[in-house]
């Protein structure tokens, strides 16, 4: 069975009702920061802020937000690997910082296994492929045919070189047999704007940050990247059904901890993360915004970034992306 799949289906009920760990001794007495690996404003920043409320709420201690967006995530992640290991820094950790940017970045300053201890898996999220004003395409065939007729000419943005935005862009530019212009931002916000304003053509990103603007009919979606219809969009494709056999992409997050975390922390932290997962007006919210909260162990969350890693090292070296 698919690693994702087995780690969403484990979800919350199974997790909650195991026998309860005993709570580490007078953690937390203080404040905790959770790093989050993009600017304030995009999807990402969206389900870390809601989450860290509600285990702030768990835990009695207020959970900050600390965004430090740029290079694919990779100075957060670092930040974060070489933080005190004492539970009070946490990572937001993406399918970008852990599977896709040890293939990407050659001399990469943390290892995406052994610097971290999981917590848990706890937000699996499609992305949508979003067309602007300007591209008259009303489907995905007739947006390839539009693409074939002028190669080179229309243009997908992303959250940056090397992102999963950019690399879902890079496998519909392989198994459609087109040639798109790249354009890179420095996160989700900003490229937003450009959509909007058509400055850019399409993009492949989450459907929180263009839900009100598909709703007005500002933008379109003409697929979306899993291999099954979002909750929020039933009436658009996957981009499979759409004619695109085998592609499937879809973005997970989770929450770790620096490597060497004393696993009495490490229990602490992972039941309290449960109940904030498990919180329904939370998880109302991420459905309603085309994300599937989930929740699981440890090892799930280690086995799935393990198994991700040669999946992207392929698809990074299919696109001949790259950062020094």
């Amino acid at each position: 069975m698919n690693p994702l799949r087995r780690s969403a289906s484990g979800l919350l009920l199974a997790t909650l009702m195991s026998p309860l760990v005993a709570q580490a001794a007078g953690f937390p007495d203080k404040a905790l920061r959770l790093i989050v690996p993009f600017p304030a404003g995009g999807a990402a920043d969206l389900m870390a802020r809601g989450m860290a409320q509600q285990l702030g709420e768990v835990l009695g201690q207020q959970v900050i937000v600390d965004n430090r967006g740029g290079a694919g995530g990779a100075p957060a992640a670092e930040a974060a690997a070489k933080a005190p290991a004492d539970g009070y820094t946490l990572f937001f950790a993406t399918m970008g910082t852990q599977a896709i940017n040890p293939a990407l970045y050659p001399r990469l300053r943390y290892d995406p296994i052994k610097d971290f201890a999981p917590i848990s898996l706890t937000h699996i999220t499609p992305r949508v492929l979003v067309v602007g004003p300007s591209v008259p395409a009303r489907n995905v065939a007739e947006l390839i045919a539009l693409a074939k007729a002028r190669p080179g000419a229309l243009s997908y943005g992303s959250a940056g070189n090397g992102s999963s935005s950019h690399l879902s862009g890079a496998l519909f530019e392989s198994l459609a047999g087109v040639d798109l212009l790249h354009v890179p931002y420095k996160g989700s916000a900003p490229l937003l704007t450009d959509v909007l304003a058509g400055r850019v053509d399409m993009t492949f990103d989450s459907y929180t940050v263009y839900e009100e603007h598909l709703r007005s009919g500002k933008v379109k979606a003409l697929g979306v990247t899993s291999l099954k219809r979002m909750e929020a969009l039933p009436q658009v494709p996957t981009l499979a059904e759409a004619g695109l056999k085998g592609y499937d992409v879809s973005n997970w997050l989770g929450v770790l901890a620096p490597a060497g975390t004393p696993p009495e922390v490490l229990s602490t932290l992972h039941r309290a993360l449960g109940k904030a997962m498990a919180h329904p007006p939370l998880r109302q919210q991420l459905v309603k915004l085309g994300i599937q909260p989930t929740f699981g162990t440890p090892a799930e969350f280690k086995a799935l970034m393990q198994a991700e890693l040669p999946k992207w090292a392929e698809i990074v070296k299919r696109s001949g992306a790259t950062n020094e």
